[in-house]
């Protein structure tokens, strides 16, 4: 796991604010959700993870440095 400095911690937090809607690109997990499944952040932990409640009730965070998200629209 890659450490994360405290800008990018600032900024990650200021990209995916609580309520931002995300879609999975990729998670290098075996519980991860499927790609393309889509969630509501509930926020940033200390070590940069994305806090997401995926769509399909999976509450698997998107690690820093190791996983990736988008952020959507939510017409998308």
């Amino acid at each position: 796991m890659r450490m994360i400095s405290k800008a990018a911690l600032e900024g990650l937090r200021r990209r995916y604010t609580p309520g931002t809607r995300v879609e999975l690109v990729e998670m290098d997990d075996i519980q991860a959700p499927p790609t393309g499944t889509k969630g509501t952040v509930i926020g940033v932990d200390d070590i940069g993870s994305i806090m997401v409640a995926w769509d399909n009730g999976s509450g698997l965070s998107v690690a820093y440095g190791a996983d990736i998200c988008r952020v959507v629209s939510d017409d998308e």
